[in-house]
């Protein structure tokens, strides 16, 4: 490997798996209200890095419980994005697996477990989301993305 390959290896920005969770109830979805560098005070869904050896469920339902102190059930993968960060500082690349799930037990409500990463959860309609969303899942919902079912029968 030349001196080349290595500069460009050490200035690169680093690639991450993050699972993002669609919690649904009813009709609604919940959110959260950032405090991180990447979307600061802005709504995202419940979301974390995969840890290694993880199945996308089990990272799901950890960090759901890590950020909300709720429970999980009937969890499925929705989609897959690829997220560039290039404005950072420090340039980085999320691969985003969206999940889909609801509540083990409906009557629960969400705990801000981690108030350095978050200011409050909420459950929010689908067709009117607050305002401003993190940029990669605005662009999603702005795509298209829907994580309800199409039909009663989930």
């Amino acid at each position: 490997m030349g001196n080349d390959t290595v500069a460009v290896a050490e200035t690169a920005g680093s690639i991450n798996v993050a699972v993002v969770l669609c919690l649904l109830r009813g009709q609604k979805v919940l959110l959260g209200k950032r405090r991180s560098r990447l979307g600061d005070s802005t709504f995202s869904l419940p979301s974390g890095h995969l840890e290694f050896g993880e199945t996308f469920e089990e990272c799901a339902a950890r960090e759901l419980k890590e950020e909300t102190d709720l429970d999980i059930e009937n969890i499925e993968l929705l989609t897959v994005t690829n997220n560039l960060f290039l404005d950072e500082a420090k340039p980085s690349q999320y691969v985003a697996v969206f999940m889909r799930a609801v509540l083990a037990d409906p009557s629960k409500e969400p705990q801000n477990m981690e108030p350095e990463f978050c200011d409050g959860w909420g459950w929010y309609e689908w067709d009117n989301l607050p305002k401003p969303l993190f940029w990669p899942f605005e662009k999603v919902v702005q795509n298209g993305f829907n994580p309800f079912p199409k039909s009663d029968s989930w």
